[in-house]
């Protein structure tokens, strides 16, 4: 069951700039799974295939098209923060329900040498937060629309692909349903056949690259709107397929680097 959390924040210290990474964040995931499983934790930081989270970057403003991907300055002490992680693997929600569900608010957590505090977690949407939210893959594809032949998606974080040994922020159907079809075979038990991309085309793009920096690299991805189109004649059980995997977006993200706040896609009704 896809889950996506969202967790209030606020720090009790300035956090630098230089600790606002994707890189900092992802150890600070691995710490509060440490806190319940230790063994979980080191598991998760050798895995090496399709990950089974996704983290956001520090968000301090509310939920807009396109999200706080890096941040040049320091966010001040008792700032609000909220901070996005999406599960896809139901047994890892299970092992982490505990921390969900018993967690201190006045424990202290540290991003870098800053120290946090946790205000509340969000696991149902909200008016003002769209990013948390539940669904089981059972759900997903019963609710999934077998009439709409119209995919629009907003790239909310720089989105990048991995080809061959070089990184691509062009979006092609390709690229981004695959990932998804990826993600959504190896933690759903009901597997899709790759066959399904065939009918998708793209039919309209807002879209522009964007540089994400951090200590150890430089990628450029993506960021804006694009629309595909089912085309041809398509039977309903593939369009269903599709608006499946359209929905699946949000908790799985698109792309490389997703544990690090890239890739993070909704779509758009």
């Amino acid at each position: 069951m896809p889950h996506s959390l969202v967790l209030n924040l606020f720090p009790q210290s300035p956090i630098p700039a230089s600790h606002l990474s994707g890189r900092h964040l992802h150890a600070l995931f691995l710490d509060l799974v440490r806190s319940q499983d230790p063994a979980l934790s080191t598991a998760l930081h050798k895995q090496t295939s399709e990950k089974a989270f996704t983290l956001s970057a520090l968000q301090t403003r509310e939920p807009q098209p396109v999200l706080q991907y890096q941040q040049d300055r320091a966010i001040a002490a008792g700032t609000p923060c909220w901070w996005r992680i999406s599960l896809l693997d139901e047994a890892l929600f299970g092992k982490l329900a505990h921390l969900w569900l018993n967690l201190s608010l006045k424990q202290p957590w540290h991003l870098g040498a800053a120290e946090l505090r946790v205000s509340s977690i969000l696991g149902t949407a909200q008016p003002r937060q769209p990013w948390a939210g539940f669904s089981s893959y059972a759900q997903l594809y019963e609710q999934a629309s077998e009439r709409d032949r119209q995919i629009k998606f907003q790239f909310c974080t720089p989105t990048t692909f991995r080809q061959t040994k070089y990184d691509s922020a062009l979006p092609t159907k390709e690229l981004v349903f695959q990932s998804l079809l990826r993600r959504w075979n190896q933690y759903s038990e009901i597997p899709f056949p790759e066959a399904i991309v065939e009918p998708i085309f793209p039919s309209y793009f807002d879209i522009r690259t964007e540089i994400v920096i951090d200590s150890r690299s430089k990628l450029i991805g993506c960021v804006g709107e694009m629309t595909f189109a089912i085309l041809g004649e398509v039977d309903e059980q593939t369009i269903q397929r599709i608006n499946t995997l359209a929905d699946f977006a949000m908790y799985a993200g698109v792309g490389r680097k997703t544990p690090m706040g890239m890739g993070m896609v909704r779509r758009r009704i």
